[in-house]
């Protein structure tokens, strides 16, 4: 499934296929192209393509070998174009996970717990011959006929 194949979907479906609204998309694609310098052989895949890939990593977390396959490309370079378009993204921090909130300095209680973890003998039976059942070796014999 290529960009050009999902940018006429309604929004809805777009961010169920993408897990984010078109609008979205194209701040991410704005960020992505301000970040990229242009240099080399040209890639397989546009830009659109290389995040439209790294978003379907991110919603459905599939196999890059299977993700590769789809996009006609090798699972290194799926790979590379994943950890690329993250890197791209959270260097411009606009797009990043929110922080968890951190706890405030006195209105946190904490209790210290004290579990005892030394090593402690097991109680056994000494191992000895006599010990043993007590019994010959012709009593347990069958009989044979």
């Amino acid at each position: 499934m290529r960009y050009a194949e999902i940018c006429d979907r309604s929004p809805e479906q777009f961010r169920r296929l993408t897990g984010v609204l078109p609008t979205t998309f194209e701040a991410m694609l704005r960020v992505i192209r301000a970040a990229r310098r242009e240099f080399g052989r040209p890639p397989k895949l546009t830009l659109a393509d290389q995040l439209l890939l790294t978003l379907l990593y991110w919603r459905e977390y599939r196999a890059q070998y299977h993700l590769a396959a789809d996009f006609g490309i090798s699972e290194p370079t799926c790979s590379r174009i994943i950890r690329r378009v993250e890197d791209e993204l959270t260097q411009s921090k606009e797009f990043q996970l929110p922080k968890r909130p951190q706890p405030r300095v006195g209105e946190t209680e904490f209790a210290v717990i004290v579990i005892d973890a030394t090593e402690s003998p097991i109680e056994r039976p000494k191992k000895s011959k006599g010990s043993t059942t007590a019994g010959s070796v012709d009593a347990t014999q069958s009989r044979r006929r």
